[in-house]
This record gives C-alpha cells, sequence and structure tokens, in this order.
C-alpha cells in the first residue's frame, strides 16, 4: 500500500512539472516550456470564444477572429498545430496554471496584478473600457448613468474599471454580470440594463456589424493595452512567440491581418 502511496505522489509531481513547462535540477529550475510545447506539437489558446472581432464563432461555428488568425500563424511558424480551447472566462487563470492551456490569448488586459502572476508578451493592440448605451436612451455622458443599471462581463477589465471609477460606480442604481459581451448587449437591447462597460475594439466591431442602434459614449473609463498570457515560469515560450510577431509585424502579416479585421493596421507589435 506504502508503495502505491509513494508511486502516485511521484506521478503527481512528474505531472505538475510537465504542466508548468519547467523541470528542476539542483538548485535551478531549467525552463522548458518552448521544448515541451514542440514535444506535444500542439499549441493550445485559451480563450472567451464571443468576443469578436478577436475570438468568436462566425456562422458555421467556426473559432475566428483577429487572434487566432495571429496564433494559427504564430503556430505554423513554431512548427505545431493550433488549437482553440473555450474556457470559464472567470477561472481563466486557473486554466491556464493547471496546465488545460498554453496561454490566454483573447483581447486579454495587462494589469499590474495580472503582470505579477503571469508572463505576458509585450502589448500587441491598445484598448479602452468604454460604455455602450441604446442611440435613443438619452444617455450622452457618464455622469447620465447615475441612477440606472450598467452591465458588464463578470471577471473582466471592464469590472476592473467600473470598480475603479468610484464616481460612476458609486452612482449606478445596479451593476448586472453576464458571463459575456454578447449576452450584455443583447440584453441592453432589450432594455434589461441602461448600458454596458466593455472594450472599446469589441464594441466598435459589435456595433459596425450588427447594425444595432447603440453608441459608444466619447468617454472611456479606462486605457488598456492587451498582452498574451503565459504561467510565470514559461518565459522561453513567451519569448519565441514575442520573436515571432514582430517577425510577422516586419514582414507585413500583421498589417494584413489588422487590415482583414479592423480595415486598417492597429497593431502596436514592435512600436
Amino acid at each position: 500500500m506504502k508503495k502505491i502511496v509513494k508511486i502516485a505522489i511521484v506521478c503527481a509531481a512528474v505531472s505538475a512539472a510537465c504542466f508548468t513547462g519547467c523541470r528542476k535540477t539542483g538548485k535551478t529550475t531549467e525552463d522548458s516550456s518552448l521544448a515541451g510545447l514542440k514535444n506535444r506539437g500542439v499549441f493550445v489558446l485559451g480563450l472567451d470564444d464571443s468576443f469578436p472581432p478577436l475570438g468568436f464563432r462566425d456562422e458555421n461555428n467556426e473559432i475566428v477572429g483577429y487572434d487566432i488568425d495571429l496564433a494559427k500563424e504564430v503556430s505554423k511558424r513554431l512548427g505545431v498545430e493550433f488549437k482553440a480551447q473555450p474556457i470559464d472566462w472567470d477561472a481563466k487563470e486557473m486554466e491556464l496554471n493547471t496546465g488545460k492551456i498554453d496561454c490566454i490569448w483573447n483581447g486579454f488586459t495587462m494589469t499590474k496584478d495580472r503582470e505579477t502572476a503571469l508572463a505576458f508578451t509585450k502589448p500587441y493592440l491598445n484598448n479602452e473600457q468604454v460604455l455602450v448605451v441604446r442611440t435613443d436612451s438619452g444617455i450622452k455622458s457618464l455622469a447620465d448613468m447615475k441612477g440606472k443599471i450598467v452591465g458588464l462581463q463578470s471577471g473582466s477589465s471592464a469590472q476592473e474599471a467600473v470598480d475603479g471609477n468610484t464616481a460612476f460606480s458609486g452612482s449606478v442604481k445596479k451593476q448586472i454580470m453576464f458571463k459575456d459581451n454578447v449576452t450584455a448587449l443583447n440584453d441592453l437591447s432589450i432594455g434589461g440594463v441602461d448600458g454596458v462597460v466593455m472594450d472599446s475594439v469589441v464594441a466598435n466591431y459589435s456595433i459596425k456589424t450588427s447594425g444595432k442602434p447603440f453608441s459608444v459614449i466619447d468617454e472611456p473609463l479606462s486605457q488598456e493595452e492587451y498582452g498574451v498570457a503565459f504561467r510565470k515560469g514559461d518565459t522561453a515560450l513567451r519569448d519565441e512567440v514575442q520573436k515571432t510577431l514582430e517577425d510577422m509585424q516586419k514582414d507585413g502579416t500583421v498589417t494584413a491581418i489588422s487590415v482583414k479585421w479592423f480595415g486598417r493596421d492597429i497593431s502596436v507589435i514592435g512600436r
């Protein structure tokens, strides 16, 4: 019985080492994240699959988007297959740290707390947290939301932006959390909420493609940067992805992908 227990403990330790992409050799820790990825042969990207135009499902239920196109090209250049893995956005860090995914790449905002806990690439897109309202609502500023109901995605940087703006959060009547921005905007359509705080990149794309009578208030709650996040010890993999993205920017690949989704090059890679 004791031998079985010992074997189980050893197996658990080996599994943990594989998940982190690192192994200890004496007093040092060797980062084998890049070699481990190439041995597995599959780059698994964790995402919220309701986040257009960065990562979402099209009419054929295929996961597509700006981030998806970037990651597919990175995978190709690394010589591995690509897999998009939808995850619970509230549990994104847990999904990463338990080894179920290799990175979080889906309009993931870089914050001080996240940068302390995770290994980020350099920013690849800029973003703002903005308020979206119905065009006929009469709401023209953040102050006009006083006594009204605001919706936002649970576990998102929108929630951090609202909580960080005490004047705004203290003035609204109620905050309602949604699993994703698409659901929040649907509730805005039927009057369940008076406004939705969300990423400007997603808001502008959704308004343009849906044709719904929404407007973005020209008064952002916060300025942000998007990065690709890896486990804290997986710097070798992080650095290779960063280098590949910079190569893609130099040879025009990033520009082509950006024009495809946004009509112009909005990338900040290498800038």
